[in-house]
């Protein structure tokens, strides 16, 4: 019997498409609503350049006027400004020896589809964590604002609990309630589970069941900050990072290395995955497009909404009290 090989099973023009939706469903940051995405950033991701502009108009400012028959009234205007996301451009390749257990599937195009979903749905993970690194690694950044550290302090005041938490929510002030979800450490999750503050959604029509704290829901992700005790929990709101689908010239080729014995297939995406609100500087790439590294230093990032507009809030604690 022939032997399958990748190219007997990999259909372009259905494989990419599918890897792409599937990579949503396994996304817990996109199934939490944190990452939303939308029409307007798939065209734009599609639209060409490597720094891609979204203007937007800021809010109107100045005091009403009292009407009078003898003075006129003092006229305002309104200022544009511009949000900036960086276009992502990755790839990956992997050999037959790689995905040899996929092929035995009955339907080894979906299954192969399905592992490389899944890598990528872990590599949207790393590339959002790498970011909140950036955002919030400097006060340049413009985000102090939207910060709420109580590591420093001592006995409750340092550790993670309801009341800690919704400071943390507030520091938004009355945009407190745009945020919906968290992400947190397991071992930050483990904590408020043991304080019987974590409920937990039962799994329902095939989906996996849902962790929520203070009603919110809860993504987690051991990549999060663990510094000497110090853990970093964010809290999100919905569509705080957006994401665009763009093109790669060539999105899904198949090879074969004819003296090695090996089937080769390669995965090329063009996307954003950008922080709303927080425009990329471009100050420190050294390639055509910022790696993770790069979109972890604070110098390519830089705040140009309100800061209480910005649906991102990172809440540095302790999980033990520290002595007096």
């Amino acid at each position: 019997m022939a032997k399958t090989v990748i190219a007997d099973v990999i259909v372009p023009e259905v494989f990419n498409p599918y890897v792409i939706e599937r990579t949503a469903e396994l996304s817990a940051f996109y199934q939490s609503g944190i990452i939303a995405r939308t029409p307007t950033l798939d065209a734009l991701a599609s639209s060409g350049g490597k720094l891609l502009n979204m203007p937007f108009w800021e809010d109107l400012t100045g005091d009403d006027e009292v009407l009078s028959d003898n003075d006129a009234l003092t006229v305002g205007k309104i200022t544009a400004a511009q949000d900036v996301a960086a276009l992502l451009t990755r790839g990956r390749a992997w050999s037959v020896n790689d995905l040899a257990k996929a092929l035995s599937g009955d339907d080894p195009m979906a299954a192969i589809g399905d592992l490389v979903a899944d890598y990528w749905a872990r590599r949207f993970q790393a590339i959002l964590i790498k970011t909140l690194d950036g955002i919030f690694g400097n006060t340049a950044t413009g985000m102090d604002t939207n910060k709420h550290d109580i590591s420093s302090k001592t006995g409750d005041a340092a550790v993670i609990d309801a009341k800690t938490a919704v400071d943390a929510i507030y520091k938004l002030g009355d945009n407190a309630d745009k945020l919906t979800g968290f992400a947190m450490h397991s071992a930050t999750v483990a904590k408020l589970t043991k304080d019987d503050l974590i409920e937990t959604i039962p799994p329902s029509e095939g989906k996996p069941a849902v962790r929520t704290f203070l009603g919110k829901p809860v993504v987690v992700d051991d990549s999060l900050p663990n510094d000497n005790g110090v853990y970093t929990t964010y809290i999100f709101g919905a569509g705080a990072f957006g994401w665009g689908e763009g093109g790669a010239p060539v999105p899904v080729e198949t090879a074969r290395d004819a003296l090695a014995g090996d089937d080769i297939l390669v995965h090329r995406r063009h996307f954003i995955l950008h922080p709303r609100g927080v425009a990329f500087q471009n100050a420190s790439v050294a390639g055509a497009t910022p790696s993770n590294t790069e979109l972890a230093n604070y110098l390519n990032w830089k705040r140009v909404y309100e800061s209480k507009n910005v649906r991102i809030v990172q809440f540095k604690h302790r999980l033990e009290q520290v002595a007096e």
